[in-house]
């Protein structure tokens, strides 16, 4: 990581508030140094938390916000009367370039809504994203998921789009030279699934004799190959990836706690836990979701992570080093330069071809 990379934190985003936030960044600090936080909220309350952060304190300028911009309020609320909250000044931050990339784990809505009027869309974006690292059987432990909620919709465009940057997002944090794509539908066959999807598929598939493809497009995927190792990076509609994300994380939760009651149900069991007790550490933590805490927002002028509402100060911890990433691989650059390798014109018109010929 690149040193003195400076990072804005909305201190005040989550559930848990500001001390989540501050415990996260000291745990950061220790395992990184150079690392510098720029944090927005009440200067107050986060000088009090500081005080016994003495080298936190030492790479942390702090601005003052006079509002928070509530975990429920509605995102078209927070962009009219949230131009005084500490997400806003953290995003603004790096819309002036006082940092490289934005940290919060407030509103997902008001960040959107935030976050596009503060950065605006990168060029040749028709909506951005937003990216997960998903717990998977690949040699880098991780597939790439997106869009995880940042809109609802997603049509063929944006899905294409999705894939590029994605595979960018893949290369720059997982480290995977030339990603494997697919789409998530219901059947890896041509007739599953919605319009949209199929048309994204056959955009996706005359784009394999552009050179400006840099991934590899393996076609539909289904929910299994989320985990697996056949796909690098997955791609579908906010709706349909935030619905797969959460019932993953109550998945990880439902095992965790099925395996503590069962090693707690007897003395043999409680016995046998001591055992497996290495086994049990290593399983707890593959599956645990903090160590992969951050969504990336891709497609903006600007770099945007947007950390679990509930994450303590392990997740947030995580969240800033993947902020960390972000601002020394200066994502949005490297999206914005693959995107404008392609002529979209020239790809549709090439893939409603390759359509009208496949069905002739």
């Amino acid at each position: 990581m690149t040193a003195g990379t400076v990072i804005s934190v909305d201190v005040m985003g989550g559930d848990r508030g500001p001390r989540s936030s501050i415990a996260g960044l000291s745990r950061a600090n220790r395992e990184n140094p150079d690392l510098r936080f720029v944090l927005h909220g009440d200067a107050e309350a986060i000088n009090k938390l500081l005080i016994k952060r003495p080298k936190l304190r030492e790479v942390c300028d702090i601005r003052h916000a006079e509002d928070v911009v509530p975990m429920d309020e509605k995102p078209s609320r927070a962009l009219r009367q949230g131009r005084k909250s500490s997400l806003w000044q953290a995003l603004q931050c790096v819309a002036d370039g006082d940092a490289k990339v934005a940290l919060s784990g407030g509103n997902t809505g008001a960040i959107v809504a935030m976050a596009m009027m503060a950065l605006r869309k990168a060029p040749g974006v028709d909506r951005p994203a937003i990216g997960i690292l998903w717990p998977s059987q690949n040699p880098g432990g991780f597939n790439v998921m997106l869009d995880v909620g940042a809109d609802v919709r997603a049509d063929a465009d944006s899905l294409l789009q999705f894939a590029v940057m994605g595979s960018v997002y893949s290369r720059l944090v997982v480290g995977i030279e030339k990603p494997r794509v697919g789409i998530l539908n219901v059947g890896s066959e041509d007739m599953k699934g919605r319009p949209e999807l199929y048309d994204a598929k056959v955009l996706l598939d005359a784009a394999k004799h552009d050179d400006a493809l840099d991934f590899n497009f393996v076609g539909f995927v289904e929910g299994p190959d989320i985990l697996s190792d056949n796909v690098d990076v997955i791609v579908t509609d906010g709706f349909t990836g935030n619905i797969a994300m959460k019932a993953s994380e109550g998945t990880a939760a439902f095992i965790r706690q099925t395996l503590k009651d069962a090693f707690s149900h007897s003395i043999l069991s409680r016995l046998g836990s001591l055992f497996a007790l290495t086994s049990l550490r290593r399983l707890k933590m593959r599956i645990d979701p903090r160590r992969a805490n951050g969504g990336v927002f891709l497609g903006l002028n600007g770099a945007v992570v947007k950390s679990h509402g509930s994450a303590d100060a392990v997740g947030f911890s995580s969240a800033v080093h993947l902020a960390a990433k972000m601002a020394a691989g200066d994502l949005p650059a490297l999206v914005t330069q693959q995107l404008s390798r392609f002529d979209m014109e020239h790809l549709s018109e090439r893939a409603r071809l390759a359509a009208g010929a496949a069905q002739k």
